[in-house]
């Protein structure tokens, strides 16, 4: 049996019930860890990246970061999150993107919301 090239069969991506990979019917999830550096502190970027991600129906958390960066976790349907990293390159007004790092996760489907934890 050839393997398809569906997104859900990507590594970390999960039906969205918790129940499996790669169900035809089943709406796939990825879940994914940012780090956004440049002026990212001080401009209200995590306050715009949970209005945001609550847009498009993704959930996780966003924080501030010592070293003055902004680091996010996310999970939701592909699309839903390439619209979301996109939005992490622009930032709200005021902010200045220099990069955006991003490390799939497995799917822990253990967020209800997306919040800011710090």
């Amino acid at each position: 049996k050839r393997p398809s090239s569906r997104a859900g069969y990507l590594a970390g991506s999960i039906c969205a019930d918790g129940k499996g990979r790669g169900k035809r019917g089943c709406t796939m999830r990825k879940r994914i860890g940012f780090r956004v550096r440049g002026r990212v502190q001080g401009v209200f970027f995590r306050w715009t990246t949970r209005e945001r991600a609550q847009a498009l129906g993704v959930t996780g958390w966003v924080r501030n970061c010592q070293d003055g960066s902004v680091e996010a976790v996310a999970e939701g349907e592909p699309d839903a999150l390439t619209r979301f990293r996109e939005w992490l390159g622009r930032g709200p007004p005021g902010a200045r993107v220099e990069s955006v790092i991003e490390m799939e996760e497995p799917v822990t489907n253990e967020f209800s919301g997306f919040e800011i934890t710090g």
